[in-house]
């Protein structure tokens, strides 16, 4: 079965390894990147996803997205997290291509539109582009196969408050119209996301596997451990946006509740997902459990052949 997929990115690391897992999966087609601000502000988004895939040597197009929030101020971008540029310490680099002539909304709109019922938005940042495709775009909900989001929390503390995770934090009233929306939605969110964690050597395995992305990747996440050690105590890190990816290739690794959810969009909870069956919304498929080492072995296995992909793509 071949999985026809547009990632709506903000790269950032684990961005980066879901984009490149993605390349390198035989089973996904990947049809279209759209960038959005979080890991880094939109323009760096869109540079970073021309460069990942002209490094997979894959021809895929980028269309740039909001620069802002529906209706809050814009957060500082989380550089801190992914380091000044999105890649950890590597420097930025000027790509060869160029965006798409169209905006992320309208590129979602209009590639769902030709292909309907084939392909899968699969949202791994704050949500701006696919709540102004909803506004701008209505009849997206009847051409998406399915919207799949990292993103949010049933049970599991929030990462960026009490009870909220970044992606819905950064644009809470997108949040809550995607996930509101009369479209199949299912949310991978930190209830399944944080269970599945690699090791600086599964990333050393991996670029001794496949020198070029592996080794990408790793010289990337050395960052990245380095922010888990600080701030969460553990010499790894979760694998939250190829997690989301494998939920679309491999749904049988995880176990989901239906709810409807709503997004409080102020007060101290703002950001959280809220499971509230008195909602009365089209429910979300939660993700609520995980098979987190045949997630974490799925994308250690794709990428160790990623070299290989971009020799079979460049030749």
């Amino acid at each position: 079965m071949t999985h026809k997929i547009i990632i709506d990115t903000d790269p950032g690391i684990d961005d980066a390894m879901a984009i490149h897992f993605a390349l390198a999966e035989p089973s996904i087609e990947l049809v279209g990147l759209t960038s959005i601000y979080g890991n880094v502000t939109t323009s760096q988004a869109t540079r970073n996803a021309l460069r990942l895939v002209e490094m997979g040597c894959q021809r895929v197009p980028v269309a740039e997205g909001a620069y802002a929030p529906l209706a809050i101020e814009a957060k500082p971008p989380a550089h801190f997290v992914h380091g000044p540029e999105g890649f950890g310490e590597i420097p930025a680099e000027t790509p060869r291509g160029i965006p798409d002539k169209r905006a992320a909304a309208r590129f979602l709109a209009e590639t769902c539109a030709a292909s309907p019922g084939e392909i899968v938005i699969c949202a791994v940042g704050p949500l701006t582009n696919l709540a102004v495709a909803l506004r701008d775009h209505p009849e997206i909900t009847r051409t998406v196969k399915e919207v799949v989001i990292m993103g949010g929390s049933v049970r599991a503390p929030g990462n960026v408050s009490r009870t909220a995770e970044a992606n819905i934090w950064n644009d809470p009233h997108a949040a809550d119209a995607v996930l509101s929306a009369d479209w199949p939605v299912r949310m991978i969110g930190l209830d399944v996301t944080q269970p599945v964690r690699c090791s600086r050597a599964d990333f050393a395995e991996l670029a001794e596997a496949a020198p070029v992305i592996g080794g990408f990747l790793n010289r990337a996440a050395d960052f990245y451990f380095h922010f888990h050690v600080q701030q969460r105590g553990f010499d790894g890190c979760y694998m939250h946006d190829p997690t989301a990816v494998i939920a679309i290739t491999n749904p049988e690794l995880f176990t989901f509740e239906d709810a409807p959810v709503r997004v409080p969009v102020e007060g101290e909870d703002i950001g959280r997902t809220v499971a509230d069956p008195s909602r009365g919304t089209r429910p979300v498929g939660l993700g609520m459990g995980v098979d987190a080492q045949a997630v974490r072995e799925r994308f250690l296995g794709v990428i160790r052949e990623a070299d290989a992909c971009r020799a079979r793509q460049s030749g």
